[in-house]
């Protein structure tokens, strides 16, 4: 489970996670851990209903591959339109979490007495 994530950030962190070459599940888990400091730690069962949805929505496509350890894993890899969602989810990503540095940022309001 992703703690502290608002609703949508898991599907662009998998997509992020297989952006640069396919992988498997817990290869996608570990890279999230991973990149995230550990701040995020996906519980398998959100992961997989994630990759589902996003192979549903023709975002991933997988493919059954041996993985390091010799054992058949299914591969996600980034569709043409998954690779456009992810840029989209970035650029949106990137201008919220601007406007909300902005306003953390700034000076703070005084209570009205």
């Amino acid at each position: 489970m992703l703690f502290g994530l608002l609703p949508g950030t898991l599907d662009v962190l998998v997509l992020k996670a297989v952006d640069a070459a396919p992988n498997h599940g817990y290869g996608i888990a570990r890279w999230i851990r991973e990149a995230t400091d550990e701040h995020f730690v996906v519980e398998d069962g959100a992961l997989y209903t994630a990759l589902h949805r996003l192979e549903q929505r023709r975002l991933l496509k997988s493919d059954w591959k041996a993985s390091e350890t010799r054992r058949r894993a299914k591969y996600y890899s980034l569709t043409i339109k998954g690779r456009q969602v992810l840029n989209e989810q970035t650029e949106a990503w990137r201008r919220s979490a601007a406007a909300l540095s902005k306003v953390l940022d700034g000076p703070s309001r005084k209570a009205s007495s």
